[in-house]
């Protein structure tokens, strides 16, 4: 037995919580922290109707919209408001504004999806500023999607790719390559991945990358996918052909809340965001809410008992030799 690399292994599965070499293992996860949002949190965007998030690795971020369009957040892993920037929906062709999705690149550059139109922006963000979305744009798709269209995008940073799932009528998932261009001049060049049924979910509400998770690195688990379902209340993880890995319920998670977006650190915490509750019992001043989902990391005792026992496997294997 080499010792060396027992150890590496198991240290590195520790410091990812429960995430292993193949899978996430969602049914570990809890909710270890749910976070009011700024209901106005400047510039004149609104922080209500919480649609879609993205996690910004080389800022320690989240951006976050709401799906009025009005722009986009930065906020803290806790929810505390960073910046604002807004969106000039001028030439868009766009009335509803819905935007459902959001996918973060690097170096501060974004894209969001336009639910309706099937369309998608990319845009440079800076706190305090105004994004014109019709400078960088690409249609998807010419379909009619109406309100059951482009709920989530995801970007990819291995290969420059993007994930997209639509929301019903049919559900759709897609993968490719966008480009981005004045007047929505771009290209899009996307085919659907697999037949959406093998998931069982009511309707797709969206969807993350796992190529950012660090314990995935080098390894086939980089190539799956975090699929949300409002619908169904559900996330799972699946790969890239349709097979279900694992599963977390999320009937009982702020039941009064629709769970709309979903996205992943490096470390494997999740990071779900949801619109205010609307319901007739509803609150004042309701607001959206950051959920944070983490798996167990064994306690100090734990790693003791850990290390001491690889440690007898040590010895016993060098007394063998």
């Amino acid at each position: 037995m080499n010792f060396t690399k027992l150890f590496a292994a198991v240290m590195a599965i520790g410091l990812s919580g429960a995430v292993s070499a193949t899978s996430l293992n969602l049914s570990s996860y809890s909710v270890s922290g749910v976070y009011s949002l700024a209901i106005n949190p400047g510039n004149g965007v609104s922080g209500l109707e919480g649609s879609a998030i993205t996690y910004a690795r080389d800022r320690g971020t989240l951006f976050y919209v709401g799906d009025e369009g009005t722009g986009v957040v930065e906020i803290s892993k806790t929810g505390a408001t960073l910046g604002a920037m807004a969106f000039n929906w001028s030439g868009t062709g766009s009335s509803k504004h819905d935007t459902e999705g959001l996918a973060y690149i690097g170096n501060g550059q974004l894209v969001v999806s336009e639910e309706r139109l099937y369309d998608a922006y990319s845009f440079s963000y800076l706190a305090g500023g105004t994004a014109s979305l019709v400078s960088a744009g690409v249609s998807i798709s010419n379909d009619n999607v109406g309100n059951s269209g482009l709920e989530g995008i995801a970007y990819d940073s291995r290969n420059g790719s993007f994930v997209m799932v639509k929301q019903e009528s049919p559900e759709d998932i897609r993968s490719g390559t966008l480009s981005f261009g004045n007047n929505l001049s771009g290209v899009a060049n996307t085919s659907t991945l697999f037949n959406t049924s093998l998931m069982g979910l009511a309707t797709l509400s969206d969807v993350a990358t796992l190529s950012g998770v660090d314990a995935f690195v080098g390894t086939s688990a980089a190539d799956n996918l975090l699929v949300l379902s409002l619908g169904s209340r559900k996330l799972i993880e699946v790969t890239r052909t349709g097979t279900v890995l694992s599963t977390l319920d999320l009937t009982n998670v702020l039941p009064d809340n629709g769970i709309e977006g979903v996205t992943i650190d490096e470390s494997g915490t999740i990071y779900l965001i949801a619109e205010q509750d609307q319901t007739a019992n509803a609150v004042a001043n309701a607001a959206s809410k950051l959920i944070v989902l983490t798996a167990p990391v064994p306690e100090p005792g734990t790693w003791a008992m850990l290390i001491a026992g690889l440690g007898l496997t040590g010895i016993a294997a060098r007394r063998r030799k």
